[in-house]
């Protein structure tokens, strides 16, 4: 049994890389590491007592203008909002660079950011706060407060509990539900239908899903009587005093000083960037949708190390927040044995760095153009977050990583962001992977009549589509009914056409592949992008 953890001792994706990093760091070297024989002790030392003091903190603070300043200069990333919590003193917060490229107001420390998927260890936190006033366990199955939940496995509906769903080890494969609202789904659509999702085994697999995640916080608020959002807003917004800080992006999109999100544009090496888009997380809220200041987020850093407590009054059950700080499943698993695994608790990365030390960090990154990062040594009531407004190449990660190198060696051992910034671009160009349909084959057959792929075709997951032919040129449309997303369908070969996928999760061209009947005729279709778990083909009607 799980439970609280009160009397017993017991990231997609991108995100575990952050739990990695600081068990990377290299310890610091001293002459003394082996006692003498005179000073042996009874017992190893458990837990590793705190290794850094104010002098190191404020050390590596006097250097943190400096790095992030360096990164932005790297980058061209064109707002950074920084803080540091120090048993439990903010230390250090600052904002840097602009909300938006081209015009002129800065970030400060009350600038609100789409804090992207530091929304999950926020959420744990709520969910925790039931916990320890037993609205439920952790190791409650979410069925018994939302009927309405459900997977494919039967068995799997019937027992995966709070914990399954906030350590991403339900079975359900990474990203199911996230193209759903790419189209413009909503909540309660999304997760109505992670029923037809493919299922991998049940707690023994890791995969990071929002809407897994989503599902047990709506299950958490069922169980509470009240919206998620105002949830939030009651049991830990309010009494911490993140006054910034919202589930709704509608109070995001409310603050004049907000920060628009980024991407970059052209030749990374230009280090131009544009704030071409919005990023609308409402119907994943619980996993990706928070908002926020960075002085807010230092108050949320201020209560996890104070295990619990702010300003001197509980706020959230100790046993049960520690609970969200335990390993519950291996998110990264070496491929030397001599090398560390990284973990993920309920909402956190869980690591331990070579000194024996327990890490606690998570990454939030939406490609449309945000990326953020919060990173821990509960041993040292050490923290740090860092929030940008640019779509995710590292620098949150990497100024996080650099300020904990300075506080532990007094001086950076590694240079962060090129090691993080590497990881980042290799696992966007795996994502953005695939078929080439930029040019079509040189011997590519003509298509059919337009008129011939026209019509409705049928699909239980993502809804009907319908095919449209005007004056020879075909479109599809897809999506909730009353707004669905057109798509142009370009000639390639034959009975494939190829397409402009949307949103978040976009990629580069993709194809849709119709099927032929024996007449001469159009029995189906298949949209490769849809397809990723075999829920993209459609059947005409």
């Amino acid at each position: 049994m799980i439970r609280s953890a009160g009397l017993a001792v017991s990231p997609g994706l991108l995100w575990p890389l952050l739990g990695a990093i600081l068990s990377l760091m290299p310890a610091p070297a001293t002459a003394d590491d082996a006692p003498s024989p005179a000073t042996l002790l009874a017992a190893p030392v458990a837990p590793v007592p705190p290794l850094l003091d104010r002098q190191q903190v404020d050390a590596a603070i006097g250097r943190l203008d400096d790095v992030v300043e360096s990164a932005m200069a790297k980058t061209g990333m064109p707002g950074v909002a920084v803080a540091v919590v120090y048993r439990d003193e903010i230390l250090y917060a600052k904002g840097f660079g602009l909300r938006e490229v081209g015009r002129p107001e800065l970030v400060d420390t009350d600038t609100v950011f789409l804090l992207a998927s530091v929304s999950k260890p926020i959420t744990a936190t709520i969910l925790a706060r039931l916990v320890g006033d037993r609205l439920f366990e952790w190791d409650d199955p979410v069925r018994g407060y939302d009927p309405a939940f459900a997977l494919s496995d039967p068995y799997v509906t019937e027992n995966a509990t709070f914990a399954d769903l906030l350590s991403h080890r339900s079975g359900l494969n990474t990203g199911a539900g996230d193209l759903l609202e790419d189209l413009g789904f909503d909540r309660e659509t999304i997760l109505s239908r992670l029923d037809q999702q493919p299922l991998d085994p049940f707690r023994s697999t890791y995969h990071y899903s929002n809407y897994g995640y989503t599902a047990g916080a709506v299950a958490a608020a069922k169980a509470a009587g009240e919206p998620f959002e105002d949830l939030a807003e009651r049991l830990l917004f309010a009494p911490l005093g993140m006054g910034r800080s919202s589930f709704r992006h509608a109070d995001y999109l409310g603050h004049a000083n907000r920060a628009r999100i980024h991407v970059r544009i052209g030749d990374p090496a230009d280090r131009r960037w544009e704030a071409r888009h919005d990023r609308m997380p409402d119907a994943q809220a619980p996993a990706g949708g928070a908002s926020g200041s960075v002085l807010d987020l230092a108050r949320f850093l201020r209560l996890q190390l104070g295990d619990g407590t702010f300003e001197g009054e509980p706020l959230v059950d100790a046993g049960a927040l520690a609970t969200t700080h335990l390993p519950h499943i291996a998110n990264r698993l070496p491929d030397d044995a001599t090398e560390r695994a990284g973990f993920y608790g309920l909402g956190w990365n869980v690591g331990y760095d070579d000194l024996g030390r327990v890490t606690l960090g998570h990454s939030g990154a939406f490609a449309l153009g945000t990326s953020t990062a919060i990173l821990l040594l509960p041993g040292e009531e050490l923290g740090i977050a860092a929030i940008t407004n640019g779509e995710p190449i590292g620098v949150p990660e990497a100024i996080g990583a650099t300020f904990m190198d300075i506080a532990q060696h007094g001086e950076q051992t590694v240079d962060w962001l090129s090691f993080i910034g590497g990881f980042f671009a290799h696992a966007m160009a795996a994502e953005q992977g695939g078929p080439d349909y930029a040019e079509p084959p040189a011997d590519a057959a003509p298509p059919r009549a337009a008129g011939i792929y026209a019509g409705t075709y049928d699909n239980s997951y993502y809804g009907p589509l319908m095919v449209e032919a005007d004056n020879g040129m075909l479109s599809m449309k897809l999506g909730p009914a009353d707004a669905p997303k057109r798509f142009s369908l370009t000639p390639y070969d034959g009975d494939v056409f190829t397409f402009e996928p949307i949103g978040e999760n976009a990629a580069p061209l993709s194809a849709a592949r119709f099927q032929a009947s024996g007449d001469g005729g159009v029995t189906g279709v298949t949209l490769e992008f849809y397809d990723r778990t075999g829920l993209g083909t459609f059947t005409r009607n």
